[in-house]
């Protein structure tokens, strides 16, 4: 079997967080992930995402359309919009810029901008 490029598992992260596929977007990441999110505290290690997954993101559901996938060697650069429901009930519309770095085939770190926005 031939190993996904980094670019379909960027692009397969996207579909399982708009579609509420915690096993699966986990299984994307690495044990030691850093998961650095515009305005709030770094996110270290795979139980503190899970945990920021399940109820720490201030995001409930919505939908990202990415506009610019750019795929490097160990990096893949994502530029989009997000648009969807905030936990406090509150519509948004929102772009933003992702970083996803890799280490034996997982993220191992990512980087996330709201331009304008902290969510």
């Amino acid at each position: 079997m031939q190993p996904r490029s980094l670019e379909a598992i960027v692009r397969s992260y996207y579909e399982h967080v708009d579609c509420g596929q915690l096993e699966a977007l986990l299984a994307l990441f690495h044990d030691d992930i850093q998961y650095e999110r515009q305005g709030t505290p770094t996110i270290v290690g795979l139980p503190a995402l899970r945990t920021f997954y399940e109820s720490g993101r201030v995001i409930e559901a919505g939908v990202h359309q990415l506009d610019q996938v750019l795929p490097g060697d160990t990096c893949v650069a994502v530029r989009g919009r997000f648009e969807g429901r905030l936990r406090d009930g509150q519509e948004v519309r929102l772009r933003f810029t992702d970083w996803h770095h890799f280490q034996d085939g997982k993220i191992i770190r990512r980087e996330t901008l709201f331009p304008g926005r902290t969510v």
